[in-house]
C-alpha cells in the first residue's frame, strides 16, 4: 500500500467558545476564522440530538461559519439522512452551497445511535435500508434538482457542486463511497488504526480518492493526539479531522503547529502499526 506524502487537517466545532465560556453569538464564526487562521484546512460539524448535551444542526452552524471564512471547505461528520426528509435536506444544501460555493463536504450515513432516532422519529432497526434509498434520491436530487415528479427548481449554479462523501464500515458502503462518491469518511472515534488502515486500502484498491478520517479525539494531554495524526498522515488519509472537547485558541495552534510540519511532510514506508 502506497502512502501520501500530505495531509489536510481539519477542526471539528467546539462544544463550548474557546475561552473556555459558554456559547456567545459569535463562538461559531470566531472557532472558523481562527482554524482558517492557524492553517487548518477545513471546520466540521458532528449530527447529534437526545446524546445528553446540544449539539448545533449541523448545516446552520457551517452557514455562520462560513460568512465569516474565505476558504476552508465545511464539512458534515457525518448527517444522518435516516431521520430527516431528503428533499428538505436538499433545499438547505442548495442554499448553503449558494452562500459558501465549492466549500461544502457533505458528509453522510445511515446514524449510529438510536437515541437520535427516538428524538426526531425513523426506524433504527431499518436504518441501513432507508439509507440506501436516501443515499441514491439524495445524489440524483444534488445532480439534478429533482426527484420523481417534484423539482425543487434549484439554482443552475448550484447544481452538481455540493461535494457528496459517503460513511459506512460495510464493506459494499467503502465500495459505493468509491464508486458514487466524492470521498470515504471513517470514524477514528470507532475504530481503532489497524481497521482504518485496512478499510483505506479497501477503498484505494477499489478506486476511491479523498479519504477522510473524522473525529480524532484530543485528551488533556495533546501529545498522544499529536503522534496518532501524524500516524494516520502516513497511513495515507487525505484529511484528519481533530475532535477537542477542551478547544482553545492555544490548543488549536498547538495541534496545527505539530501535525502540519510534521506529519504532512512525512513519508512512511512501513506497514502502519498502533505505536
Amino acid at each position: 500500500m502506497g502512502y501520501r506524502s500530505s495531509m489536510r487537517l481539519g477542526f471539528t466545532l467546539p462544544f463550548a467558545d474557546l475561552d473556555g465560556g459558554p456559547l456567545r453569538p459569535s463562538s461559531w464564526s470566531d472557532a472558523g476564522r481562527t482554524a482558517e487562521r492557524l492553517g487548518y484546512s477545513s471546520v466540521w460539524a458532528f449530527d447529534a440530538v437526545g446524546r445528553g448535551f446540544m449539539l448545533p444542526d449541523p448545516l446552520m452552524a457551517l452557514a455562520a461559519v462560513g460568512a465569516a471564512t474565505e476558504k476552508v471547505e465545511l464539512g458534515t461528520g457525518i448527517m444522518q439522512l435516516p431521520i430527516r426528509n431528503v428533499m428538505e435536506v436538499a433545499h438547505r444544501l442548495f442554499t448553503l452551497e449558494v452562500t459558501v460555493p465549492g466549500r461544502i463536504l457533505f458528509g453522510v450515513g445511515p446514524g449510529s445511535t438510536a437515541t437520535d432516532f427516538a428524538v426526531f422519529g425513523g426506524s433504527y432497526p431499518d436504518r441501513f435500508v432507508t439509507f440506501d434509498r436516501q443515499w441514491d434520491q439524495l445524489r440524483q436530487l444534488v445532480a439534478e434538482g429533482r426527484l420523481d415528479d417534484v423539482n425543487l427548481h434549484a439554482w443552475p449554479q448550484t447544481l452538481g457542486r455540493p461535494t457528496l462523501m459517503l460513511a459506512g464500515w460495510r464493506g459494499r458502503w467503502v465500495q459505493r463511497a468509491a464508486t458514487e462518491s466524492a470521498g470515504w469518511i471513517a470514524s477514528g472515534a470507532y475504530a481503532d488504526d489497524v481497521q482504518l488502515a485496512d478499510g483505506l486500502e479497501r477503498y484505494r484498491a477499489l478506486g476511491g480518492e479523498r479519504a477522510v478520517v473524522t473525529n480524532v479525539q484530543a485528551g488533556e494531554d495533546l501529545e498522544p493526539l499529536i503522534e496518532r495524526v501524524n500516524h494516520l498522515a502516513n497511513i495515507g488519509f487525505d484529511d484528519v479531522i481533530v475532535t477537542d472537547r477542551a478547544a482553545s485558541v492555544e490548543r488549536m495552534a498547538t495541534i496545527a503547529a505539530e501535525t502540519l510540519s510534521t506529519g504532512a511532510e512525512t513519508i512512511s514506508t512501513k506497514e502502519p502499526s498502533d505505536d
